[in-house]
């Protein structure tokens, strides 16, 4: 039988060493099913709770999925990079590479604005918001083995395996803000800490209904099309227009860059509003 903690381990080490469709879901509904560690504006420290779920066939429950942050219309936001992930053609990363290519030290730093970031995507239950039912936990991979992974595996070496349902343990994460060289606010995981192991919920039913849910990342995180990802490339502001059901240009144009999202409404992602962090490997 596979075993989630040896899986858990296995990916951790390999990562250090190298160094579905939601159509049908309202904007309210997808924005519940984030989990974020966003403190609001005037707030300077907090505390969170989670349950990581456990997988149905004993893997990893952190998934590797590869982000661009870019900046679009003033706003960070994080694009689905298909070439890290799928294998297919990446407009921004082609704009890395050409850049890279010039040898230019100005060019390097501008280049990394465009370079494709790694990810882990967990599922989870917020046990301040249960009745939201299970959300996904997105946060960066770090380089300087300091971020959010690197503190919750100490807890999965000592304790063993964290999603069991009956005998796991929920996260308590503080977070705390703290400031760019530029002097921008940002929220930080300070420290990540365990409970004492309990069950995943005392009700059957939902502990079943919370294990058996077939909800993937892919269902809340949108995927926007190859021609987004170029318009965004070339400087421009994609803008989704509900009458055409297609994306245009932000501009005084309304010529269009095609595809539609896997949404037709717009829906922001909570952690957008986080700023990039400063563990870029210039």
């Amino acid at each position: 039988m596979a075993n989630a903690l040896d899986a858990v381990l296995a990916q951790y080490e390999k990562n250090t060493e190298s160094r579905g469709n939601g159509d049908g879901m309202t904007q309210e509904e997808r924005l519940k099913k984030y989990f974020t560690t966003y403190l609001p504006k005037g707030t300077k420290s907090g505390q969170s709770r989670v349950r990581i779920l456990p997988t149905s066939d004993g893997s990893s429950p952190f998934k590797e999925v590869w982000f661009h942050e870019v900046q679009v219309d003033g706003k960070w936001v994080k694009l689905y990079d298909p070439g890290k992930n799928d294998g297919e053609r990446s407009p921004l990363t082609e704009v890395y590479e050409e850049l890279i290519s010039t040898g230019k030290e100005a060019d390097k730093k501008l280049a990394m604005q465009y370079r494709p970031r790694k990810f882990y995507i967990v599922k989870v239950v917020d046990r301040d918001n249960e009745e939201d039912g299970v959300k996904f936990w997105r946060f960066k991979d770090n380089y300087k083995q300091e971020g959010i992974l690197d503190k919750i595996i100490p807890i999965w070496r000592a304790k063993g395996d964290i999603t069991d349902a009956n005998e796991g343990r929920d996260l308590i994460i503080e977070l705390a803000k703290s400031k760019t060289n530029s002097g921008v606010e940002y929220t930080i995981v300070q420290t990540i800490m365990y409970d004492d192991p309990c069950k995943l919920s005392d009700d059957e039913d939902t502990m079943k209904e919370w294990i058996e849910d077939e909800m993937t990342w892919s269902d809340v995180y949108a995927q926007r099309p190859t021609e987004y990802l170029e318009a965004v490339a070339r400087g421009e502001t994609p803008v989704w227009d509900s009458e055409l059901k297609k994306f245009v240009y932000g501009d005084n144009t309304t010529e269009t860059i095609g595809g539609e999202s896997k949404s037709n409404e717009t829906v922001e992602d909570p952690q957008a509003k986080m700023e990039v962090d400063e563990d870029l490997p210039f």
